[in-house]
């Protein structure tokens, strides 16, 4: 998706305890800022967090009230530590925003063409005070497979996303 006319602006945060403790580089979020940016992004943030709900809440929120598009990587599997989503779904909760579920399913469905392991991603889109944030895989080729099939949807959204209504 070219942006076109539209600029939009973009956050992006890697979930991940050992990248945060600089145990793991990051490869993953700064793959994501990288395709982003080659489709019209401006990237405003980019930062690693570590897999705490509570501070993933928090950034979410934050910076749903600064960006027209928030994407996380990291954190959507099933290990304990695995809290991306419910920390996604608080910060809609608390924001009174939707799921918008079709992105995922999208996600999902694609990425299990090529590896079956797709199908255990946790990972939710809503819309957080008119931001879309976007959970991705951590893995730096399942964060830019999903990224680069829903790309092309993204503009329709985030013009719908902050409320107008001429399509695109």
């Amino acid at each position: 998706m070219p942006v076109g006319k539209r600029r939009f602006t973009a956050a992006v945060f890697t979930i991940s305890d050992r990248s945060y403790q600089k145990q793991r580089a990051d490869l993953s979020g700064p793959r994501v800022v990288r395709l982003l940016e080659a489709a019209g992004f401006e990237v405003v943030h980019a930062a690693v967090l570590p897999d705490e709900a509570g501070e993933i809440q928090h950034a979410i929120c934050e910076w749903a009230t600064r960006a027209s598009l928030l994407v996380t990587t990291g954190g959507t599997g099933c290990a304990p530590r695995d809290v991306t989503p419910e920390a996604t779904l608080a910060a809609m909760q608390s924001a009174g925003g939707r799921l918008v579920p079709g992105l995922s399913e999208l996600m999902r469905s694609r990425g299990a063409q090529s590896n079956a392991r797709s199908w255990l991603s946790r990972g939710v889109t809503a819309l957080v005070s008119g931001c879309l944030v976007i959970n991705l895989p951590g893995s730096p080729k399942g964060a830019e497979e999903s990224l680069d099939v829903i790309l092309p949807l993204l503009e329709h959204a985030l013009v719908l996303a902050r409320g107008d209504s001429a399509h695109p």
